[in-house]
């Protein structure tokens, strides 16, 4: 069995107590951290090996944005995609040599999009499209069995947000968002691990802003996903959310999901 956990982080170093927590309560071989807001000499290295994650591929980027890899089982990195097409660091993949050879595991960081939902007035906006526009041609030239995971900064399903209504206009939600997305799924037929394992309309949020008092309003999103290809979604033996987090002190306001693969 092979464990692979996601989590938007915002600020690796800010929080690395948190991972370190996490990662000694959790059965975790590989964990995917977005936001980690660093330069890769910054990221916090030793305290992750220090755990038995020694295998690393870290993409950072000062102060913003940034993604890394860490492992307790042998890994190599593939690639950096720049599908923002500014040099932002919002991607790195790697792809498993010891337990679990072959396994491909893509972690990605897609833009939030701003605060309006129109390119023509939130270059933000169109950055967001044309990144997930990017990510689309690539899947389809994909002919290995993947796992994409990540924050996608996008809810795709109704149920995915709490207020379906309240938020169709909302950065995140909206209809052209969800459809650049579902046209991403198409490309290699992805299947949606956590709604294989906690269907819709089942609460599956994983993000809840700092603004509002999020558990007694329990205002959340579904914006952080495990993608896999098709063979290795059959291969998925269990997924969950480790929603305590969000319950620590000064947390991330993502919570990290993990997703166990019969390899």
């Amino acid at each position: 069995m092979i464990s692979v956990a996601t989590w938007n982080i915002n600020s690796v170093r800010l929080r690395i107590d948190q991972v370190i927590r996490m990662l000694s309560e959790q059965t975790v071989d590989v964990l995917c951290l977005q936001e980690i807001k660093c330069q890769e000499h910054q990221f916090p290295a030793q305290a992750l090996a220090d755990l038995g994650y020694v295998h690393q591929a870290v993409h950072g980027q000062k102060g913003y944005h940034g993604v890394a890899t860490v492992s307790r089982l042998p890994l190599r990195e593939l690639g950096r995609h720049d599908w923002q097409d500014n040099g932002e660091a919002r991607h790195v993949g790697v792809e498993l040599t010891g337990a679990g050879k072959g396994l491909i595991i893509e972690n990605v960081y897609i833009p939030a999009g701003g605060d309006v939902p129109d390119r023509d007035v939130n270059e933000k906006f169109g950055q967001k499209l044309d990144f997930l526009e990017r990510m689309t041609c690539w899947a389809d030239g994909l002919d290995r069995p993947t796992l994409i995971v990540g924050d996608f900064n996008v809810a795709p399903l109704d149920c995915d947000v709490y207020d379906h209504k309240a938020l169709i206009k909302v950065v995140s939600h909206t209809p052209i968002e969800v459809e650049a997305l579902t046209r991403f799924g198409d490309a290699h037929g992805w299947v949606d691990i956590g709604r294989q394992f906690i269907p819709a309309p089942e609460r599956n949020y994983s993000w809840w802003s700092y603004r509002s008092w999020w558990r007694q309003r329990d205002q959340g999103r579904r914006l952080d996903h495990m993608w896999a290809s098709p063979d290795l979604a059959r291969q998925a033996r269990s997924h969950r959310l480790v929603e305590e987090t969000r319950h620590w002190d000064a947390p991330s306001d993502h919570v990290p999901l993990v997703t166990e693969f019969d390899l």
